[in-house]
């Protein structure tokens, strides 16, 4: 099953979901990477079928078919969560993120209510603002830590960045997946090479970039930003799933997030790359079927 569905959120604004899997099985909504959208759902669709999961993922706020949203904040997301919840009709759910959609997912567990959130798991999530401004600066990829750098000292150069990266997500796929593989790990090419992954992967991409590159430019600068919540004052289990071989969000950095979080599950994948969460999907899902009670 795969449907595009649209929810209104409690102020207003709609965002777009796109929904894999069982229909009838307990909800895992998905915050995509970046660049990335709902499309992203594509790449799980058989991990989700596979352990009866109603996999929804979501366009944030101004990327894909979502509304745009000046003030953007983590608690203010964890909110439409709950709402899309609501709207699905699931009194219990679970959160996954995968890249910039970890912290998304650790803000739902600083946020959420765990009588309702059952489950949470960050994927390689860029956990770059965790610690303070761009803590993890000199562990990222030569393109991460100028990007970094241009979203808190140079706004204006961030978005050129970003919109550059558009143009060609979206009119020279090629050359978008071209660049992305130089970046990657053995595996992560060996699994970007699958032509209905690199096919979902630049769907997803482009679609990021639908409404231009403000949604991505503001999601993203929240991720370098000092974050509003504490990650070690999240006192529920969450999992943590790393490629030891990631070359785009070293392990190092999440791995110091695990160990501040008191009840972390530290899933290292040996020689998975930054592909883990396609890779490994039936087993990072499987834990999350298990914690739901598919």
């Amino acid at each position: 099953m795969e449907a595009t569905r649209t929810v209104t959120t409690r102020d207003g604004r709609t965002l777009a979901c796109l929904e894999v899997g069982d229909p009838s099985g307990p909800l895992v909504i998905h915050n995509h990477g970046g660049p990335s959208s709902r499309l992203e759902a594509r790449l799980f669709a058989g991990a989700a079928t596979k352990n009866r999961l109603r996999l929804v993922c979501v366009d944030r706020p101004g990327i894909g078919q979502s509304s745009r949203q000046t003030n953007r904040s983590y608690a203010g997301w964890a909110d439409d969560m709950t709402a899309i919840a609501d709207t699905l009709e699931h009194d219990e759910f679970g959160v996954t993120g995968w890249s910039e959609g970890g912290p998304w997912a650790l803000a739902a567990a600083a946020y959420i209510d765990p009588l309702r959130l059952r489950h949470v798991s960050s994927i390689a999530g860029g956990s770059y603002g965790a610690f303070g401004d761009n803590w993890a600066a000199d562990q990222l990829s030569k393109a991460d830590a100028m990007g970094g750098y241009l979203a808190l000292e140079f706004p204006p150069g961030f978005r050129l960045m970003y919109a550059a990266l558009g143009l060609t997500a979206k009119y020279f796929r090629r050359s978008f997946v071209d660049q992305v593989r130089k970046a990657l790990s053995d595996d992560d090419q060996r699994i970007l090479r699958q032509p209905d992954i690199e096919a979902a992967f630049c769907d997803t991409s482009a679609e990021c970039f639908a409404q231009g590159s403000d949604g991505l430019v503001r999601d993203s600068q929240l991720l370098y930003r000092r974050w509003a919540f504490d990650v070690s004052a999240i006192k529920r289990p969450v999992h943590m799933w790393q490629g030891t071989d990631d070359r785009l969000v070293a392990a190092s950095i999440n791995r110091t997030v695990a160990d501040r979080m008191p009840v972390a599950v530290w899933h290292p994948v040996e020689g998975a790359g930054h592909f883990v969460a396609v890779g490994s999907g039936d087993d990072i899902f499987a834990i999350a079927a298990a914690e739901l009670g598919a």
